[in-house]
């Protein structure tokens, strides 16, 4: 897969409404939310007669021509290259499952398919499992009997959830948890494949998954050698 990315948003809890109010502009209605604070030290803050920030976290996805656009909107109308204004980046796809929930997740974008993502070499992917809050037992089952040694669930909320009927004949609770697996790139489309099949659209948990390449990390021990 190519031209589609996770885009990813970082901003203080008030200017959201602005960032979401860009991206359903240029046709990105469908995300994901989570709340944050900032990390700066208590001593700092004190220092500057500041409160602790607090910031919301976006997940959406975004086709490369799309991102072109709303780039430069970001920085012309959202002045987002000035301090405490907020980040958005991006992250290559490296796959999603199911055609059906790919058009929900970029609909209203112009998408075509491509060669894959350069980054042919990682061994590792990150699965982004986002179903219904409470549900997460059925999608861990899932991924675990399909080699997954475990996962980290955020609680977020979904927007432009309204769409989904467009695609799947059915209304999408808002309330969502999402699902962090690190595995190996070997293991991936098992795991997705039994997470569609066992905690997919068709069942309460109504999951939609996708993965993004991972070029290295650490503390993760799934039975391979040490490194030389």
């Amino acid at each position: 897969m190519s031209e589609v990315y996770a885009l990813i948003t970082i901003t203080s809890r008030t200017k959201l409404p602005e960032f979401l109010s860009v991206y359903d502009e240029k046709n990105m209605p469908v995300g994901f939310i989570s709340l944050g604070y900032g990390t700066a030290k208590d001593e700092m803050l004190d220092m500057l007669g500041l409160d602790r920030s607090e910031k919301a976290v976006g997940l959406g996805l975004v086709t490369g021509e799309i991102w072109k656009e709303t780039k430069r909107y970001l920085k012309k109308k959202m002045y987002i290259d000035m301090p405490d204004t907020g980040i958005s980046f991006i992250i290559p796809l490296s796959s999603i499952g199911g055609k059906r929930e790919l058009a929900f997740l970029i609909s209203g974008q112009n998408y075509r398919k491509g060669e894959e993502s350069v980054m042919k070499e990682t061994t590792m992917e990150l699965l982004v499992v986002v179903s219904n809050q409470g549900h997460n037992d059925l999608v861990m089952d899932a991924a675990r009997e399909a080699g997954a040694y475990g996962g980290t669930v955020i609680h977020a909320r979904g927007t432009g959830m309204n769409q989904a009927e467009l695609f799947f004949g059915v209304s999408l609770a808002s309330e969502k948890d999402m699902t962090f697996i690190v595995t190996k790139k070997s293991q991936r489309n098992a795991i997705m494949s039994s997470i569609m099949k066992k905690a997919g659209m068709d069942t309460p948990a109504q999951s939609i998954v996708f993965s993004l390449p991972v070029t290295d990390a650490a503390g993760i021990n799934m039975g391979d050698d040490a490194d030389e």
